[in-house]
């Protein structure tokens, strides 16, 4: 009785904090989003007192320069966001984004990202999982997740199912195979395609973020195959960008026609 009440309680808690993405794909939203955006600011700070910050003037001019242009084009809600990038002198080819638009770009990457278009399909990319709120999201499933295996642990134990402790490994392979990895696959294929929209709008020519990618690719070499990937393989995210490009064109074209064109320099 006490496991079917707690499922309901699960159920219900879950229809209770749907929401959607920015692409209208369905969302588990379970954590407060005031609350996580402070906790990225503190893992930020954190980032800072521990990580060189790059002291050269023009890379962060440069970097500034880009990240502003692409903020500009951002949703409503977002553009009194009080967003925060900072360079850090590091050789990670990476970037990331923490809640409450923090952003962090190493310098490693700018060996990687040629020019400035690619450099923004980066950190659009980056902008992209604070605006789809990825971080709330990936929390709220492991934490669905954590309680549903619990409730099934709690279960195989009660009713003395054999080999339950085997049962349990692998409903927790399962579940990091099924949902887990799928998910951060498809949080990065969707932030691909919203950062491909800001960067079309900020008036960064799209074509370049095929170009990053494949220079990414280039400079990686993970080969590990895609179902066991938190990422998907640079040749679909490739193709999705690909298949993208007509409309993202028609938005740097219609851009194009202002003559409003970002121009950072290097």
């Amino acid at each position: 009785m006490l496991k079917k009440f707690s499922l309901a309680a699960l159920a219900a808690l879950v229809v209770m904090s749907c929401a959607q993405s920015p692409t209208g794909r369905n969302q588990i939203m379970l954590f407060d989003s005031k609350q996580l955006n402070t906790m990225g600011a503190q893992t930020f700070e954190t980032m800072k007192a521990e990580t060189p910050i790059s002291k050269d003037a023009r890379t962060n001019e440069y970097v500034q320069c880009i990240a502003s242009a692409l903020l500009r084009v951002t949703p409503d809600e977002y553009l009194t966001n009080p967003w925060e990038v900072v360079v850090f002198d590091s050789e990670q080819v990476n970037a990331f984004a923490l809640p409450g638009g923090k952003i962090g770009v190493y310098t490693g990457l700018l060996k990687v990202a040629e020019n400035q278009e690619q450099l923004a399909a980066v950190i659009g990319h980056e902008i992209a999982h604070v605006i789809a709120s990825h971080s709330n999201e990936r929390l709220s499933t492991n934490q669905f997740l954590q309680s549903a295996l619990a409730l099934g642990d709690a279960g195989t134990k009660a009713y003395g199912v054999q080999y339950q402790q085997e049962i349990m490994a692998a409903l927790g392979l399962g579940a990091q195979l099924g949902v887990t990895l799928p998910f951060s696959r498809t949080h990065e294929t969707e932030a691909d395609v919203i950062g491909l929209d800001l960067m079309a709008k900020a008036g960064f020519e799209p074509r370049q973020a095929v170009n990053l990618w494949q220079n990414m690719a280039a400079a990686s070499s993970n080969n590990t195959p895609q179902f066991l990937s938190s990422h998907p393989i640079p040749e679909n995210r490739i193709a999705e960008l690909r298949s993208r490009m007509p409309e993202a064109m028609t938005t740097f074209n219609e851009r194009k026609k202002t003559g409003r064109l970002p121009a950072c320099k290097r």
